[in-house]
């Protein structure tokens, strides 16, 4: 604006003088006898023109400055500013400024409200990410051009992917398995108006075995926005279900075997076969055996369900250790005595007494060197030795024999259910169950610890160790 007022002034001054220069030509040397020259007469009426342009401008650019200061305020309209003859044009103006302000205002509206919807649209996939990785399941996310969007941590594991760099690549490069691929190329052909995709699949890499379920997620309009797989790997189910049925085959054959004995000496006694007393004691004695040895597998059983249920009760008193080997050692001395094995304790001075169950370990105990005089030959040795660790205040019981030991390979069975050294079967009778009933105790019910040592055709040492303080059950996983 100063630029144009500079500019108006100077053609002002411009024209003033050659308008002087014409009318001195015109009326001073015209009356004073000299002939006017055509040129300086029409420099003279350029002159009077461009005076008269001033004026003009001048006019115009006292309305542009009021203009300008009125268009500078937002609160004034535009209108009643300047001559008559220029305000349609400044309303027009004002008008015109108005609506800009008007779209301005609209347009910074629209962008916060972009802006929020970008920030919560953000969050929701920020939210969903989230949930996706703490689930258990694999989840596989693919694009139109079946490129990978996302992929959760079980879904890397399971696929052998790596998450970092998985993303935005073809899945033809990431998925190495062409059964899963099929499926989530075959889901994006279907579309989304389809129900999902479901079946197994046996995975290549790993050989694990999926439940796959594959659909397409559309947006507003219908259209297919994404494909999302979800596999659940079936292996740990799997395994459940072999466990399952190896315990009912093994529980019906370890209650077959007593069953079937009790029954032929059963039949024996009806036929009469057994035609003294003496006989009929013996088949009495066998009888009462098999009924003994049945009603510990059942015991047994019960105890290891409940304890794996969380549902036995515990009876937590303080016990002296020292004194329930002592019972122990005495239960299983005819036993020993029989096999000419002695039996040998070692006990710490103090520090014996924890917190816990009295029949629960004791029957840990007994089990323990029951075993030992079982596997050990005769005149063979077993020792329990008990004792106290300060540290970490617990205290440690083990019981070692100079019997047949263990092999490595079957040392990391022995705490199963049923499970039996092959070549031990011969030896003593058993059910399988005993060891797996002491690890409960131990390591469910007080919280200790239990493991073997052993070497094999050297003896084994079995050892447990439990808090002494008071601590609360764990339940069962």
């Amino acid at each position: 604006m100063q630029t144009v007022i500079r500019s108006i002034l100077g053609g002002a001054l411009l024209g003033v003088l050659t308008l002087g220069v014409g009318l001195a030509a015109m009326f001073g040397w015209e009356q004073a006898g000299f002939a006017l020259d055509p040129w300086v007469a029409l420099a003279g009426t350029v002159g009077g023109v461009c005076l008269m342009g001033t004026l003009a401008g001048l006019t115009m650019a006292r309305a542009l400055r009021g203009v300008k200061a009125e268009l500078a305020d937002d609160s004034t309209t535009g209108r009643g500013v300047g001559p008559r003859w220029i305000r349609p044009v400044l309303a027009a103006i004002a008008e015109h400024q108005v609506r800009h302000q008007q779209a301005q205002a609209a347009w910074r509206t629209r962008q916060r409200d972009l802006e929020i919807r970008a920030h919560v649209a953000e969050s929701g996939r920020l939210q969903a990410e989230a949930v996706l990785e703490v689930m258990d399941e694999a989840v596989l996310v693919c694009n139109t051009l079946l490129e990978v969007v996302h992929v959760n941590h079980a879904a890397a594991c399971l696929l052998g992917l790596d998450a970092s760099t998985a993303v935005g690549r073809p899945i033809s490069d990431v998925v190495a398995d062409a059964g899963l691929r099929r499926i989530v190329s075959s889901t994006l052909e279907a579309g989304p108006d389809t129900d999902p995709a479901r079946g197994e699949l046996t995975l290549s890499a790993g050989a694990a075995a999926c439940e796959v379920v594959s659909a397409c997620a559309a947006d507003r309009a219908g259209r297919t926005t994404a494909v999302v797989t979800v596999l659940h790997d079936l292996t740990r189910e799997q395994e459940i279900s072999q466990m399952k049925s190896e315990f009912v085959s093994k529980a019906s054959h370890e209650l077959r075997t007593p069953l079937s004995s009790m029954r032929a000496y059963v039949e024996m006694l009806v036929d009469g076969e057994a035609s003294d007393e003496a006989a009929r004691q013996e088949f009495y004695g066998i009888i009462q055996s098999e009924t003994e040895r049945l009603s510990r597998l059942v015991d047994n059983m019960l105890n290891i369900s409940r304890i794996e249920a969380g549902i036995i009760e515990v009876d937590r008193v303080a016990v002296d250790v020292e004194e329930l080997v002592d019972r122990a050692v005495q239960t299983i001395e005819p036993q020993a005595r029989a096999k000419q094995i002695d039996v040998h304790t070692e006990v710490a001075p103090v520090g014996t007494v924890v917190q816990g169950d009295a029949d629960m370990l004791q029957q840990v105990v007994i089990n323990l060197l029951s075993n030992a005089v079982k596997y050990t030959p005769e005149g063979g040795r077993v020792t329990v030795a008990v004792d106290s660790d300060t540290l970490t205040r617990s205290v440690h019981v083990a019981v070692s024999d100079t019997g047949l030991g263990i092999s490595a390979r079957d040392a990391d069975h022995v705490f199963e259910k049923f499970f039996r050294v092959e070549n031990y079967k011969r030896v003593a009778k058993g059910t399988g169950l005993g060891l797996n009933l002491c690890r409960h105790i131990i390591e469910t019910v007080h919280r200790g610890q239990i493991g073997l040592e052993s070497t094999l055709g050297m003896g084994s040492r079995f050892w447990f160790s439990i808090p002494m303080g008071r601590v609360p059950a764990r339940a069962a996983a």
